[in-house]
Formats: C-alpha cells, sequence, structure tokens
C-alpha cells in the first residue's frame, strides 16, 4: 500500500474532524502542549477572559515548589515569552492597563522561579528583560495614577534580587511623568538614613562581612539601591547634575563613566563641562593600559571637540586614534577633514605609518578593514617573520584574501600557522595545518620568485626533517 508523505496539503485532505482526533491524542499527557493548544483557541477570547487564563497559569506557578531542569527551564521559557506575545497582540492594544497589571505579575513571578532553577545561563532572566521591553513599549499608553505607579515601582526595586526590575525606571518614565518620577525620588531621599527595617534584617540574616553587622550590610545594600535609583530618575528627568553627583571626582576619571557622563552633559548643551570630564579621565589613563582599547572614549572626546567646533584638536585626536589603535573608522573620519589633495597625501602618510607599526597584527588588521589588499602584501613580505601562526583567527582569512593575487604572502601567513602547529605539537591544528600545506601546494605553481623565501619543496623537505615522526599530521596532507 503506497504511502503519502506528511505535510499540510495530506493532512488538511483528513478532514476537521479527523484531524481534532489527532491533535487530542497528541496532547494527551502533555502539559506545555495543552496549553499552547490552549492559547491558540482563545484568538477569539476578549481581553478580559484572555487575561483570566492567564493569571491562572501564573497561580499555578506561583503554588510550585518542585526544581525545574534545564529540559521544563527551557519549554517555560517558550511558554512565558509566548504568553508575553499574546499580552501584547491579544490584549494591549484593547487593555493597555490591564496588559501591564499582567506582565508586571510576570515580573513578581521571577524570585520563585529563579529559586527552582539553575539560571546560570540566564534563559529566565531574558524571559523578564523581554517582559520589561514589552511593559516599555506599553508605558505611553498606560492611564494609571502616577503616584500610585512611582510607589509600585519604588517597592518593587527595592526588593529586586534577581534584577527583574532594572529597567522599570526608565520603561515607566513616559507613564509616571515628572510628577511620579519626583515623588520617587523624594521616597529614596527620605528612605536614605531611614533606620533598617525588620523586613530587611530578616533580608540579611546570616550574612556577615568581616567588619559589618546584619544592620550595616542591609544599609550599604539600600543606599547602593536607592543610589542606582536616583540616577535613573536623574536621567529620565535630564538632571546632569542629579546624575553626575552620584559618582566622586576619582569616579568619573573611570573610563567606563566617564564617557557616559560627557554624553549627557553634552546632551545637556554643556560641551566645555563634558571635555573637561573627558580630558580628566584621559590624564587618568597610565601607559601600560595601552593595550586596552576605549573606543568609548575616544568617540566622547571627538563629540566633545566637534560640538565645541575645535577641528585642529579634532584632527589631531583623530590621528592619534589611528596611530595608536590602527583604526580604519577613524582615519576616514580624519580624512573627510582635509582640504582636496592634501587627503591623498595624508593617506600615503597613513600607509607608511601602517608599514612600520610596532604591532604586525594591528597593521595587519587595519589592511584588512580598509580595505587595502595590497598594502597588506607589502605588510606581509616586509615583516613575514614576526607573524606567530598561534593567531590563526587572523592569519586564515588574511591569507584567503591574499591568494588570489597575492600568492606569495598567502603562503607566507600559510606557513606560519603550519610551524606553529607542528612545532607545538597542537594535534588539534593538524588538520588545518593539512589543509594550509595544501594550499602552499597550489600556490606554488603561482608563484615564480620567493625571493629570500625558501621554495615550496624546500620547505617542504624541512618540515619533513624535523616533524617526520608526526604520522599523524602527514596522514591528512595530500601531497
Amino acid at each position: 500500500m503506497p504511502k503519502k508523505s506528511l505535510n499540510k496539503k495530506n493532512l488538511v485532505a483528513l478532514g476537521a474532524d479527523t484531524l481534532a482526533d489527532l491533535l487530542l491524542d497528541a496532547v494527551q499527557g502533555d502539559a506545555a502542549r495543552k496549553r499552547q493548544v490552549r492559547r491558540v483557541l482563545s484568538a477569539d477570547q476578549t481581553p478580559q477572559e484572555a487575561a483570566s487564563d492567564i493569571r491562572k497559569r501564573f497561580a499555578s506557578l506561583r503554588r510550585a515548589t518542585s526544581f525545574i531542569s534545564r529540559k521544563a527551564q527551557r519549554s517555560l521559557a517558550k511558554e512565558l515569552n509566548d504568553i508575553i506575545a499574546l499580552v501584547e497582540t491579544q490584549i494591549a492594544p484593547e487593555e493597555p492597563n490591564l496588559a501591564f497589571d499582567l506582565l508586571w505579575s510576570l515580573l513578581a513571578l521571577s524570585p520563585s522561579l529563579q529559586e527552582r532553577t539553575d539560571d546560570s545561563n540566564g534563559t529566565i532572566g531574558s524571559v523578564m528583560h523581554f517582559a520589561m521591553n514589552a511593559i516599555e513599549k506599553l508605558a505611553p499608553k498606560l492611564t494609571v495614577n502616577s503616584d500610585t505607579l512611582a510607589d509600585q515601582v519604588f517597592e518593587a526595586l527595592l526588593d529586586n534580587g534577581y534584577g527583574e526590575y532594572d529597567n522599570a525606571i526608565k520603561a515607566l518614565a513616559p507613564a509616571m511623568g515628572n510628577d511620579g518620577l519626583s515623588r520617587m525620588k523624594s521616597r529614596a531621599n527620605a528612605f536614605m538614613n531611614a533606620p533598617v527595617t525588620a523586613e530587611e534584617r530578616v533580608r540579611y540574616d546570616g550574612i556577615y562581612g568581616i567588619r559589618q553587622s546584619v544592620d550595616e550590610i542591609a544599609r550599604d545594600s539600600r543606599k547602593r539601591t536607592l543610589e542606582r535609583m536616583l540616577q535613573d530618575i536623574a536621567d529620565c528627568q535630564g538632571d546632569v547634575d542629579g546624575w553626575l553627583a552620584k559618582y566622586t571626582a576619582e569616579q568619573l576619571t573611570f573610563h567606563i563613566i566617564a564617557p557616559k557622563a560627557a554624553q549627557r552633559l553634552l546632551e545637556a548643551g554643556r560641551a566645555d563641562d563634558a571635555l573637561i570630564v573627558i580630558k580628566n579621565c584621559l590624564a587618568k589613563q597610565d601607559a601600560r593600559d595601552n593595550w586596552f582599547d576605549k573606543p568609548e572614549l575616544d568617540t566622547a572626546h571627538f563629540a566633545c571637540l566637534e560640538a565645541l567646533g575645535r577641528e585642529d584638536e579634532l584632527k589631531a585626536a583623530l590621528w592619534d586614534r589611528f596611530e595608536r589603535r590602527m583604526c580604519s573608522e577613524t582615519l576616514r573620519r580624519y580624512l573627510t577633514l582635509l582640504p582636496d589633495f592634501e587627503d591623498e597625501e595624508a593617506l600615503d602618510q597613513a600607509k607608511a605609518k601602517v608599514l612600520r607599526h610596532s604591532e604586525p597584527y594591528r597593521a595587519l588588521g587595519f589592511c584588512l578593514d580598509w580595505p587595502d589588499i595590497e598594502l597588506a602584501s607589502r605588510l606581509v613580505l616586509a615583516r613575514g617573520d614576526e607573524f606567530d601562526g598561534n593567531v590563526y583567527e587572523m592569519l586564515t582569512p588574511a591569507a584567503e584574501r591574499l591568494s588570489e593575487n597575492h600568492p606569495l604572502t598567502a603562503v607566507l601567513l600559510w606557513r606560519s600557522m603550519i610551524t606553529f602547529a607542528l612545532d607545538e605539537a597542537r594535534s588539534k591544528r593538524y588538520g588545518h595545518a593539512a589543509r594550509h600545506l595544501t594550499s602552499c601546494a597550489a600556490a606554488d605553481t603561482l608563484i615564480t620568485d620567493y625571493g629570500n623565501y625558501p621554495d615550496h619543496e624546500a620547505f617542504l623537505n624541512d618540515l619533513r626533517t624535523r616533524h617526520g615522526r608526526k604520522t599523524s599530521f602527514w596522514n591528512r596532507f595530500n601531497d
């Protein structure tokens, strides 16, 4: 008897009754799939009816106490994400306040869910982030009392153990308005030095520092929470000084903080103050930190100089970053500031800098980003011995791009990776090294002059002499 393929056309031909029976059999004993089918069936429900079903599911999750395995965790995350999508599409358009209540209730589930599963991979945390994003979209449509909402957000942030409410102030600022934000600010300032509550003592009971009591730990934790809260409020109210006040002068020289401070000052039309912050930060950068790129700091510096119309200083700063970091994007911007014809001369100077740069990998990266494959070839030919074959993540694509028109320089990069793998006995790389050696053999037919480098036969003989016993490599090489 011929079999029919399991496809949509053949299933539709079975008819609704047969398909319904098959579906009921398929979901029997599978609670997750039953819930999925119920959600599809509820597509024509009113927002209130859909909300009732969602609340029942939330109540079930609150009552549950069993551990959630990784497999069950993924299924739960999918279900909760589906619920968020349902709230956004089926409830929010008609009942935004009801949608907000449901999403806020979902966030409130976070502690109980986190305590019942290992969320080191961030699966449940991502669901909560998704829910907060949905709340942010809803915020402009909410018609709730601003003081009530401000109190709700304030209380939630005081007990935000798993970070589910991290972005609540910014997300709900449009709904709270300036009055609600000001209320939160007043409550935060009033609570800053208030006595430790019994609830806070219970939360930190059993946690002891070397020199701190439970009250001191609770007070320090509360202070950090309230300071973050006040910063977010200041941001939403456009209060730059309020945002800056939460940092010490020393902290404002940190390269992860200074660019954010400068951005806010620029947005407030205070470019001079922004530049002071950036210059203080730059002055603190130690020579030993040069290996660590700080693009945000440099970008903020450029923005300050541009806002102040200091074109000469801007050009100097752009050129400095290009020289230090071999940054192609910065060089492009620098060249746009030059008069006609001067940009060509400057580009030639830049290429000369690339060829002489102290870090050949950084220079090669510039050549690939620009892109200038001819320059890359010149760099490799001039400094081939400086390339360490361990940096395969850069050398492999570089060799591939060079191989079409510059076979010798491609071969030099392949050889560096082959030599490294064999000299260091990196057996896991032997397969790649063998492929690189095969590529060298293929390129040999295109190379008429190896210059000061050994030709392919000499290189191959040297490998056999030094590494002839590494049969796991040679077995992979197709000579």
